[in-house]
C-alpha cells in the first residue's frame, strides 16, 4: 500500500524490524506492509500479558489476536488521545491531560475518568491507573442502577417492588450486574408476567365440572390414578389371558419357585421383594380387589385408589373393581389429565395461585418498567466507563503487544523479557531466559535447530504446566529426561521443574569440539563393560562346570590329552604383532623425519580431522537456529526469521562462574589422595615423556645439520681451484 510515510528499521538478529517510536508510526501503521511484520499473530492465552486487555483487542473472540484486529486498537486507542506516542511508554497509570477531550468520545472519557475517581474518593487525582478503572464493585457502587440492563432488589425502596423481583429470580433465575448483584432484566420481566398470565388463564379453565370432576380433591385423585394405572392394567390383562387358556394360571401368578426364592431372604415389612408381582392372584375375567387379598407391595397404593378415587365416584362400599368399571372410572379423569398436560405458565406454578393473581392485579409490571427505562438513559454515560478502563489498559499494554508483534525488540532487548518468555530455568549449573509455555512437546520445535528441554512444572495449589526451556550455552552431557530443576515464572514463584522430553540439537561449537573423544570414551566404557560382563559369565559358567565336575568325580572317565598349541594359530599371531610393530614403526620413522617445530603442526592436523567434521555440523546448525518454529507450536504465526545466533544465545543461557573477587581455596578434604598422587605422577611422567621426546628430535635434528654441515664443506675442499704455485691437490691428481 503506497503511503508517504518515512519508515526506520534496525537489524537484529540478522532480521530487518520496523521502528515504533512517534506517533506518525502507530498512526501509519495500517500502511505497513504485513511482509514485514515480525508476526501475523498470537494466541490470546499463554503470554505474560493481561489476558483481560488481549481479550478486548480480540474482537472476534476466536482467542487469537491478527493484524487487524490490533491496527483498530492502535487506532481506537490513538483517536482519543493527544499524543497516541504515550502508549509506547508503558506506563500503568494515563495522565488525565493525555485525553483527547476535544472530540465527542474523549470528552465523555474525560468526564468518566474524573467520575471513576470521584466514586473512589480521589477527585483530585491527575491519573488513573488500570487497578481503579477496572474496579467496577466500587465505581458502580454508588448507584444501583447502572446502564448495564440489570435491574437489581436494591433499585428501589418499595418493599412490593423488591419483592416482585425477588419473585422474578426465584422462578426464571437472575443475572449479575456489573457490582456483582443478581437482578433481572427486561426480557426476563416481560417472560415473567406472560407466564404469570399463561398460569391463570390455564388454572380458571379447570374451574369447569367438566374437567375438575372432584374439586380441588381432583389434583390427589389423579396422580394416584397415575401411579397404580400400569399395574391395573397389567392384571386385567392377565386375567383376560387366564380366560382365554385356563393352563396359563400358573405361569401369570407365578410358580412356587419364584416365592420359594423369596422366602429364603430375610423379607421388608414392605414387601419390596413381590413389588413386580401381580397385584392379586388371577383368575379368569375376576374383579381387582382394592383391599382385601392383595399384594402387599401395593396395599397402601390400592387403598389410597379406594380412597380418593373409587368413594367419591362409586361409593365407599365398593371395594372390588371389574375392568369395565376400571374403563369406565379413568374415562371420566380423561379430561382433567388433558388439561394438565397442556399446563401453561408452569415457571411460576411455585408461588401459588393467590401470589399470582396479587401480582396480576399491582402496578409491579408498569414499576419495573419504569425502572428499565431509567437504567437505558444512564447507559451511556456507564459505558463510557468501561471505555475509560479500556484506554487506561491500552495505555499501559500496547507498548508490549506492538514490540513482541510488529517487531520483537523486547525479545533482542538487554532489560526486558518477550511477552512469550515465562520465566528463568535453573537446571545443571546453568540458568536459561528462553522459556515458553506450551501444551507440550511439538514435533515443529526442532526445526528452529535449538535444544529444547521440555519441563512438566508443579507448584503446590496451582494448576501444572508445561515449559520448553532451550539451552544455548554449556553441554549436553548432563541434562536427560528426568532431571529435576526449579522453574522461577515471572511472578517470582518458583515451580519444581522436571524434563519430560528432548529434543536434541547442537548447544555449542565446544560441545561440538569434544563431542567425537566424549562418544569414544563412552564407545570403550560401553565395550569394557561388555567385555566385563561377558567374563563374569564365562566365569560363572566355569565355576559352574568345575562345581559339577567336582560333584561327579566318581563318575568321570579318564582326563582328556591336553589339546596341543595350533602352529596355524601361533603364525597368526606372529604376523600380526609384526604387522602393528611395522605400522607403529612407519608412524615413528615418519615422524623422525619431521622437524621439531612440525610436530605441533601433527597434533593440531590430526585434532582437526577428528573434531572439524562435527564443528562444522554444529556450526551450520547454529547459524540456522531460529525461534519462529518454537512459537509456532505454541500458537504463534511467525513472519520473520528470528534467529538465535551464537552471541545472542550466549546471552539468553548464563553458566555458573564465580562472582568477581572471591577467593577459591583448591584444599579439599574429602579428595582422594592416592588417586591425585597417581594422577600427579602420570602427568608429570607425561611431560617427561614429551620433554624426553622433545630432546631425542632436537638431537636428531642436531646431527642432521652436523651431517648437512660436514658435506658441505668437503665438497667446498674438493672443488676449490689449484694453487698458483701449480702444486695440486691429490683430489685433482
Amino acid at each position: 500500500m503506497p503511503t508517504s510515510h518515512t519508515w526506520n528499521f534496525f537489524r537484529t538478529g540478522g532480521l530487518d524490524q520496523v521502528t515504533l517510536a512517534t506517533a506518525a508510526d502507530l498512526k501509519a501503521l495500517p500502511t505497513l506492509d504485513q511482509k514485514l511484520w515480525v508476526a501475523l499473530s498470537c494466541p490470546v492465552k499463554g503470554l505474560e500479558l493481561d489476558e483481560k486487555t488481549l481479550a478486548l483487542i480480540d474482537s472476534d473472540v476466536d482467542g487469537r489476536i491478527r493484524v487487524p484486529e490490533l491496527i483498530t486498537a492502535v487506532q481506537w486507542a490513538a483517536a482519543r488521545l493527544k499524543d497516541p506516542a504515550i502508549v509506547l511508554r508503558g506506563d500503568d497509570a494515563l495522565p488525565l491531560d493525555a485525553i483527547n477531550d476535544t472530540t465527542p468520545d474523549g470528552h465523555i472519557l474525560l468526564l468518566s475518568a474524573r467520575q471513576i475517581l470521584a466514586n473512589l474518593g480521589k477527585p483530585a487525582a491527575k491519573t488513573i491507573a488500570v487497578a481503579e478503572a477496572a474496579d467496577t464493585a466500587k465505581i458502580f457502587s454508588a448507584s444501583p442502577l447502572n446502564g448495564d440492563g440489570v435491574i437489581p432488589p436494591e433499585a428501589t425502596e418499595d418493599p412490593a417492588v423488591q419483592a416482585l423481583i425477588k419473585d422474578i429470580i426465584t422462578c426464571l433465575g437472575g443475572s449479575n450486574d456489573r457490582t456483582g448483584s443478581v437482578g433481572v432484566t427486561a426480557d426476563k420481566i416481560a417472560a415473567f408476567f406472560a407466564a404469570l398470565s399463561a398460569y391463570a388463564a390455564w388454572v380458571e379453565q379447570s374451574a369447569t365440572e367438566d374437567i375438575a370432576i372432584l374439586g380441588e380433591a381432583t389434583a390427589a385423585a389423579c396422580a394416584t390414578l397415575k401411579t397404580v394405572r400400569p399395574k391395573v392394567e397389567d392384571y386385567f390383562t392377565r386375567t383376560r389371558l387366564a380366560a382365554f387358556d385356563q393352563r396359563a394360571l400358573g405361569a401369570l401368578n407365578r410358580s412356587e419357585a419364584d416365592y420359594l426364592a423369596i422366602a429364603a431372604k430375610d423379607m421388608k415389612i414392605t414387601a419390596e421383594e413381590v413389588s413386580g408381582f401381580p397385584l392379586a392372584r388371577i383368575e379368569a375375567n375376576g374383579p381387582l380387589p382394592l383391599l382385601e387379598g392383595v399384594n402387599p407391595a401395593w396395599a397402601a397404593d390400592l387403598a389410597a385408589l379406594h380412597t380418593r378415587v373409587v368413594s367419591p365416584i362409586l361409593g365407599a362400599a365398593q371395594t372390588s373393581l371389574t375392568e369395565q368399571e376400571w374403563t369406565e372410572l379413568t374415562a371420566r379423569f380423561a379430561a382433567y389429565e388433558t388439561w394438565l398436560g397442556g399446563k401453561q405458565g408452569s415457571a411460576v406454578e411455585q408461588l401459588g395461585l393467590p401470589r399470582v393473581k396479587e401480582i396480576l392485579a399491582g402496578n409491579g409490571q408498569a414499576a419495573l418498567a419504569a425502572l428499565v427505562a431509567r437504567d437505558q438513559v444512564l447507559e451511556p454515560e456507564f459505558k463510557a466507563i468501561t471505555d475509560v478502563e479500556r484506554l487506561v489498559r491500552y495505555h499501559r499494554d500496547l507498548r508490549a503487544l506492538l514490540h513482541n508483534f510488529v517487531n520483537f525488540a523486547d525479545f533482542y532487548s538487554h532489560d526486558r523479557l518477550a511477552v512469550f518468555q515465562a520465566g528463568t530455568l535453573y537446571l545443571d549449573s546453568r540458568s536459561t531466559e528462553l522459556c515458553l509455555k506450551v501444551d507440550g512437546p511439538n514435533p515443529l520445535a526442532a526445526m528452529s535447530k535449538a535444544y529444547i528441554a521440555y519441563c512438566s512444572c508443579t507448584r503446590k495449589d496451582t494448576p501444572p504446566m508445561v515449559i520448553a526451556a532451550c539451552f544455548t550455552q554449556g553441554d549436553s552431557d548432563y541434562l536427560f529426561v528426568g532431571r529435576h530443576g526449579v522453574f522461577y515464572d515471572r511472578q517470582g514463584r518458583d515451580w519444581d521443574a522436571v524434563i519430560t522430553s528432548i529434543a536434541d540439537n547442537p548447544i555449542s561449537i565446544r560441545q561440538a569440539f569434544w563431542a567425537p573423544y566424549k562418544k569414544f570414551i563412552r564407545m570403550i566404557e560401553e565395550q569394557v563393560a561388555k567385555r566385563a560382563a561377558a567374563a563374569e559369565a564365562e566365569s560363572n559358567s566355569k565355576l559352574a562346570a568345575s562345581a559339577e565336575k567336582t560333584a561327579n568325580v566318581d563318575k568321570a572317565g579318564p582326563a582328556a590329552a591336553p589339546k596341543k598349541i595350533d602352529i596355524g594359530t601361533v603364525a597368526a599371531l606372529g604376523v600380526a604383532v609384526g604387522a602393528i610393530g611395522g605400522a607403529l614403526g612407519a608412524v615413528a620413522t615418519g615422524l623422525a623425519k619431521l622437524a621439531i617445530w612440525q610436530l605441533p603442526l601433527v597434533v593440531v592436523g590430526l585434532t582437526l580431522v577428528i573434531s572439524l567434521p562435527s564443528m562444522a555440523i554444529a556450526w551450520l546448525k547454529l547459524r540456522q537456529r531460529t525461534l519462529g518454529p518454537i512459537l509456532e507450536g505454541n500458537g504463534w504465526a511467525v513472519n520473520g526469521r528470528v534467529k538465535i545466533n551464537i552471541p545472542f544465545g550466549t546471552a539468553l543461557t548464563d553458566v555458573a562462574v564465580l562472582p568477581p573477587g572471591s577467593h577459591r581455596s583448591l584444599e579439599d578434604p574429602y579428595e582422594d589422595k592416592a588417586a591425585a598422587r597417581k594422577r600427579r605422577q602420570f602427568t608429570a611422567l607425561a611431560i617427561l615423556l614429551l620433554l624426553a621426546v622433545a630432546a631425542w628430535f632436537i638431537r636428531k635434528d642436531a646431527e642432521k645439520h652436523l651431517s648437512e654441515d660436514g658435506m658441505a664443506h668437503y665438497f667446498w675442499e674438493t672443488d676449490r681451484p689449484a694453487a698458483k704455485t701449480g702444486t695440486e691437490t691429490p683430489a685433482a691428481k
